[in-house]
């Protein structure tokens, strides 16, 4: 409902009988009075409903009025000392603006600012100070902590309390933004950069909210299995208005409501701005984000005006005020709080004769001290309070603020308040002045940081507060208390083993095998957390249904239709599979919070992930970066992968380019396994550096649904699976020789086209199956980069150079990947030798597997084609012979270029 159609209900002027209106009033608040908001809640669903039917038309409306949602009468006291607490909330505000401003003083030779934002924080500073003294608990003997995920832009603040904490020094501010020397602080919040500090990446805007609604559903899931007692834990998000424009912000708010996520809050900071402007300029973004989260089923508080207005609004007995209250948009707002009191009177007021004699003996001080809601400190704590104490349901608190509070002239709600990070003198006069810093006018310039004496009284009370609360936060956990031990590879050894005849199977379901294998561990099996988006029977890890269970709160009230079948859909409260539908965005999210559960929860879970590759990380790339920063610890299983295995499903269906994605995030272990040995090798190994060694590392491995024969494990490969190459076939003698790359699904066909040389046209070779061509890269620019540095030293010689070196003839690598996958490693391949990538670059296609790797020219005879031209072009072969094999293969050469079909 609009704000005028709203206020148009609500206005006296409108009423055909007062006097009826004033009965139903009256009924209304005896029923308030003698049985409660429940009663009349349920009284007035009725009565709707009853309209409805008899044919009355009443348009729903999700919103309520532009009013706080607590009454001013039932909030309860603030139950904290809240002289000391402004003291310590203005010296933090100081230090966050000092620590921006001088940052961005320093003038390097080669120009330009570090950068930093002073208005977020200072819109943000009353609702987390209030948090800090009150709400937020870190993990401690009775309380397993909450998770506080800050929005992104208010890190300085954050930086400016911990430093009168004593948790960052002098030394660590005046590096803001100056990480290279090792002791600067992050721009935003960066696990892997500050690993013991922040608990969560927030940026990009959008992946906090997110991330957070997933973090929160898995510490019922935790509880649920009763791996650990979450019953305790909040989990608070801050997050901007405009944020909430990121598809990702709430994209998944009614899981939040649907599940009952009543451990969750959102303090989402209604400044009314964003970078280059209003947020709602012609509207009211509290009104719509109302509308969205009590719609999707969440338990919404206002706080919009502060105490100073409640005067006002008790004397508003016509309702004037609050029909202008309604009709005033987002851009009117900004331009108040951008001006003076003078200009609230003429502007706001001035909408009606009647306001302007309600304000008549106010000063312009007097109007221009109106304060909203997320900065009065008795409204913010009974908003926290009633968010704490709710049940049911996720809480959403949409907080009224001002940005660039305190910033006077400089930035204070101005549009470009978010850039702000420098401030002329007089504007830090002023924010001196108006928190009362005590900063002499000599020391101005210098900006000084404020940190009282460990005795004085603020000192002492912020202490106490965090020693109430548990400890300081943030803080994070680097490594889970427990041990676990992973079994040895003994323990996979029917994995390990050649197939026999007829028994083709795929690596995708060797994965399967290993995964149900782990789940007999006793120890590991129950920390193991496999998620899916909607593709078990994809994948053939439908059995788990029946086997662990779904998911599922409140477990399952329905009789499934495929009862009758071993494999049925089975739904459980204490289910351990996470069934997350058609989102890889929320089931990428899912994955975070178990891959970091050793740090969020002291507990080793072990999340796999499995999905169409192409829907890994072309989706959500920008999520499993913050997965590298949060230094996640899990399996990505790309299933289907490849740019041919996925016959029937076409362009937007088929991957030839995840590993190029997850080659860019540096602690992503990215494998294109073609066996199932060489899968269980990758897997067990990747447990033991992952669970037993807490190392910081998470794995991408792209399974295949072609079913194959497996040549199993022979002795002494492992060490060549885990670096990424090793020979898996030799075929013919003679001078002519090549050597052959391949990996995932096309290996075969370069195991094919070994018998195609030999047999028709001489042609010796040796057969290399490439695990990893970007862990072979990622060696190769190590040993080029300590040769770099020490070249006094012996020199290193990188795995793929070494391995190639005593092996003649030209290279030939072929994938199922774009040619840029095995041209990683050209810049190692030993001097003087030819090297040749076949790849599949292009849209996919549609069609038979045979007739794709034809169209990609990664067929075998494409491998043979390559082979016989790198011989020709060494003098080895006469090119005729190049010729003769394209007429005797049936190759057109006069089909369109694939790259661009």
């Amino acid at each position: 409902m609009s704000a005028l159609n709203h206020a148009g209900l609500h206005d006296p002027a409108n009423d055909a009988d007062a006097l009826e209106t004033q009965e139903w009033l009256d009924a209304l608040t005896s029923v308030l009075e003698q049985e409660g908001p429940e009663r009349a809640h349920y009284l007035l669903e009725r009565l709707i409903d009853k309209a409805r039917r008899s044919g009355a038309h009443i348009p729903f409306s999700p919103n309520t009025a532009y009013l706080n949602t607590i009454p001013a009468a039932l909030e309860p006291k603030h139950p904290g000392n809240l002289e000391l607490e402004a003291r310590i909330r203005h010296f933090v505000r100081w230090n966050a603006m000092a620590m921006v401003v001088k940052a961005n003083r320093k003038s390097p030779p080669d120009g330009g600012d570090l950068g930093g934002h002073i208005a977020s924080f200072a819109s943000l500073a009353t609702m987390i100070g209030c948090g800090q003294n009150h709400f937020w608990h870190a993990e401690s003997e009775d309380h397993g902590g909450d998770l506080v995920y800050f929005q992104g832009h208010s890190s300085p603040g954050v930086y400016g309390r911990a430093y009168l904490e004593g948790r960052l020094t002098e030394d660590q501010l005046d590096h803001f933004r100056q990480e290279v020397g090792g002791k600067g602080l992050s721009s935003y919040p960066h696990p892997k950069l500050m690993p013991e500090f922040w608990q969560f990446p927030t940026v990009s805007m959008g992946l906090g909210p997110l991330m957070a609604i997933y973090q929160a559903r898995f510490l019922k899931y935790l509880h649920a299995r009763g791996i650990a007692d979450t019953s305790k834990r909040k989990v608070w998000v801050f997050c901007g208005d405009g944020e909430m424009d990121e598809p990702e912000s709430k994209g998944a708010i009614s899981l939040a409501a649907r599940e009952k996520l009543d451990n969750l809050i959102f303090v989402i900071n209604c400044n009314l701005q964003r970078l280059d402007g209003p947020v709602r300029g012609n509207a009211k973004i509290i009104q719509e984000l109302e509308g969205d989260f009590r719609g999707a089923g969440w338990n919404v508080l206002k706080l919009i005006w502060g105490g100073y207005w409640d005067p006002l609004l008790a004397s508003d007995k016509e309702g004037i005020l609050r029909r202008v209250m309604e009709e005033t948009v987002d851009g009117e707002y900004q331009a108040c709080k951008a001006n003076d009191g003078k200009y609230v009177r003429e502007h706001f007021f001035g909408k009606h004769p009647k306001l302007l004699e309600m304000v008549a003996r106010m000063t312009d001080d007097d109007i221009w001290r109106l304060n909203r809601g997320g900065h009065d400190p008795h409204k913010v704590f009974a908003a926290f309070d009633a968010a704490t104490k709710h049940e049911g349901q996720p809480t959403v608190i949409l907080a009224k603020t001002i940005k660039g509070y305190g910033m006077g002239h400089a930035g204070e709600a101005k549009n470009p308040a978010h850039q702000q990070k420098k401030l002329d003198l007089d504007s830090i006069r002023h924010f001196r002045d108006r928190f009362n810093i005590p900063v002499a006018d000599e020391q101005i310039e210098s900006l000084p940081y404020i940190k009282p004496a460990d005795d004085t009284p603020e000192m002492q009370y912020l202490h106490e507060r965090r020693k109430e609360l548990g400890g300081y936060l943030p803080k994070r956990r680097t490594h889970a208390d427990e041990q676990l031990k992973v079994p040895g590879l003994e323990t996979f050894k029917s994995m390990l083993e050649p197939t026999v005849e007829g028994r083709e199977v795929s690596t995708t379901q060797v994965f399967v095998r290993f995964f149900n294998q782990l789940l007999r561990d006793k120890e590991l099996g129950p920390r193991l957390v496999p998620i899916l988006a909607d593709e078990s029977r994809t994948f053939g890890m439908e059995g788990l249904f029946r086997q662990i269970g779904i998911y599922a709160p409140e477990g399952q009230k329905y009789v499934p239709v495929d009862k009758d079948q071993v494999m049925y859909y089975k739904e459980s409260a204490n289910g351990q599979l996470l069934q997350e539908g058609i989102n890889e965005a929320g089931a990428f999210s899912s994955w975070v919070a178990a891959a970091t559960s050793y740090s969020s929860n002291n507990r080793i879970m072990i999340p796999f992930f499995i999905y169409y590759s192409m829907f890994g990380f072309q989706r959500i790339g920008d999520l499993a970066w913050a997965a590298g920063d949060m230094q996640a610890r899990g399996f990505l299983l790309g299933g289907t992968a490849g740019r041919t295995t996925l016959n029937g499903e076409g362009l937007q269906h088929e991957d030839g380019h995840s590993h190029i994605m997850s080659a860019l995030i540096p602690n992503c272990v990215s494998y294109d396994p073609t066996f199932g040995h060489e899968l269980t090798v990758i897997m067990q190994h990747g447990l033991k550096r992952m669970v037993e060694n807490q190392e910081n590392v998470y794995y991408y491995l792209t399974v295949m649904n072609e079913n194959y024969a497996q040549p199993g494990l022979k002795e002494g490969d492992e060490d060549g699976i885990i670096r990424g190459m090793y020979i898996c076939n030799s075929r013919g003698q003679g001078d002519l020789r090549v050597q052959l790359m391949g990996s995932g699904t096309i290996l075969r066909e370069v195991l094919a086209a070994q018998d195609l040389l030999e047999q028709d046209w001489g042609v010796a070779s040796d057969a290399w199956s490439i695990t990893s061509f970007t862990e072979l890269r990622r060696d190769g620019l190590d040993c080029e980069r300590h040769n770099l540095l020490h070249p006094d030293a012996e020199q290193q010689v990188p795995y793929v150079t070494a391995q190639l070196s005593g092996h003649e003839g030209p290279i030939i690598a072929s994938t199922d990947y774009v040619k840029l996958f095995a041209d990683q490693v050209r810049p190692f391949v030993p001097a003087n030798r030819t090297f040749k990538v076949l790849g599949t670059d292009g849209y996919g296609r549609s069609d038979f597997r045979s007739k794709l790797r034809e169209h990609f020219e990664v067929d075998r005879h494409f491998v043979v084609l390559a082979a016989l031209k790198a011989l020709a072009d060494e003098g080895k072969l006469p090119r005729a012979k190049v010729a003769e094999a394209i007429a005797k293969y049936g190759i057109d050469v006069n089909k369109a270029n694939p790259q661009y079909a």
